[in-house]
């Protein structure tokens, strides 16, 4: 009989414990988007011969100060991830609480792929690049994994529509089901313009950031 009076108080005195680590993965998901624009922005004005215009993001990573922009795209991603993880215990028995974060976590990885395989030189950046870039394995590489991922993202701001709208915040999910159309828009743009394709990578990463934060703090309405 003691044993079956103590157990329950057992089971109740560890939930709450972990409730901080939960704050916690997914506050890593929701800060790793804002971290990395602004290490991107600041290495931007800081290195000589960058243009937003002109080069992208990813170029940061060529040069002698390259490895800042490596460290920021494999950080970036390993925050994703954990923040997926995070996402995943605060959406847990919900509606998307399984593919949302997966997605979200292959975006992740995404970034560490980033940081492994450079982007090619080209535009002028790094100082004595030629304009016309030529497009290398390690390039080729970069480029797959950056569409891989935010396609990824993309479907993963669907999926999270639904516990969004489930949870009575239908403005939020009805926003989360137009973001990706803009994020693709400045994609299918970058041929023309780099600065598109940077905005539309940019509101990707903000929007993720709201989003996770928001459902974390979110009553689950069930």
């Amino acid at each position: 009989m003691t044993d079956m009076l103590t157990a329950p108080r057992q089971v109740v005195s560890a939930a709450p414990g972990r409730r901080p680590a939960v704050r916690w993965t997914v506050a890593c998901g929701a800060v790793a988007g804002p971290l990395f624009l602004a290490a991107g922005v600041a290495q931007a004005f800081a290195r000589d011969g960058f243009d937003f215009t002109r080069n992208a993001i990813s170029q940061l990573a060529l040069g002698e100060e390259g490895w800042i922009q490596t460290a920021s795209f494999v950080i970036t991603g390993a925050l994703l991830v954990v923040g997926a993880a995070g996402l995943r215990s605060a959406l847990r028995g919900g509606p998307g609480g399984i593919w949302g974060p997966a997605l979200v976590g292959v975006f992740g990885v995404s970034f560490c792929v980033a940081g492994a395989f450079p982007a090619d030189p080209g535009a002028g950046f790094p100082a004595g690049a030629p304009e016309v870039s030529v497009l290398s394995g390690h390039g080729a590489v970069h480029m797959v994994g950056a569409m891989v991922g935010y396609l990824t993202l993309c479907a993963a701001f669907f999926v999270l529509a639904r516990p969004l709208a489930a949870r009575g915040m239908r403005g939020w999910a009805m926003a989360s089901r137009v973001v990706p159309v803009a994020v693709l828009a400045g994609f299918a743009a970058s041929a023309a313009s780099v600065l598109a394709f940077t905005l539309g990578a940019g509101l990707g990463l903000l929007w993720l950031s709201a989003l996770t934060a928001r459902l974390a703090s979110a009553p689950t309405g069930r």
